[in-house]
């Protein structure tokens, strides 16, 4: 965290390189989770492009109080959020061949059965609901954080998590599948 405090300084006294750091550590997630909104490769790596020239340009306004990461989804979710309602992305497969362990096909086969079977059952969701599974589970976001991106009370992410898990409970009980864990409760 003082590493990315030093990064933020150098940043704001001009040097242009130090913000490449920033970018190193963040990377990654944001675009699994940007892809994970998008469902689109191509959609998901324009929006981290241009979230992170919206933070860049932004930066001052970082309140340094606060968790850096938590701004940094902040301002990138809703810079997707408005690219949403500009226009609906399309979905298109990943090509998980590129990806794949060749070590061992049947472990990497039912892990990407089960990848895909979750990610079916997330898109299922209403958007916000969606984006709070993805933020509290992949990101491993807090709740309080969680509650600051979105800007809704702290109650209100605890309840729309647990409706979002009810009805992705009620939809493997109904079409089987193999997350026989989440239909016991989990």
């Amino acid at each position: 965290m003082e590493q990315e405090q030093l990064w933020i300084q150098q940043v704001l006294a001009g040097d242009k390189q130090a913000y490449a750091h920033i970018i190193n550590k963040y990377k990654n997630q944001l675009y699994a989770t940007i892809l994970r909104m998008t469902k689109n490769p191509q959609d998901a790596q324009d929006l981290v492009q241009d979230a992170f020239i919206k933070v860049y340009r932004n930066l001052d306004k970082y309140n340094t109080d606060g968790s850096f990461s938590s701004w940094l989804y902040r301002v990138a979710i809703n810079h997707c959020m408005d690219e949403f309602r500009k226009k609906r992305y399309s979905t298109v497969e990943i090509d998980e061949t590129k990806v794949v362990n060749r070590e061992h096909p049947e472990v990497v086969f039912l892990k990407k059965e089960k990848s895909r079977q979750l990610e079916r059952l997330i898109s299922t969701l209403p958007e916000d609901e969606r984006l709070i599974i993805l933020l509290r589970y992949i990101n491993e976001v807090s709740y309080k954080e969680i509650s600051e991106l979105m800007d809704v009370p702290l109650s209100t992410v605890r309840n729309k998590l647990h409706r979002a898990k009810k009805k992705m409970r009620e939809t493997v009980k109904q079409g089987g599948g193999i997350f026989h864990e989440l239909s016991n409760g989990g």
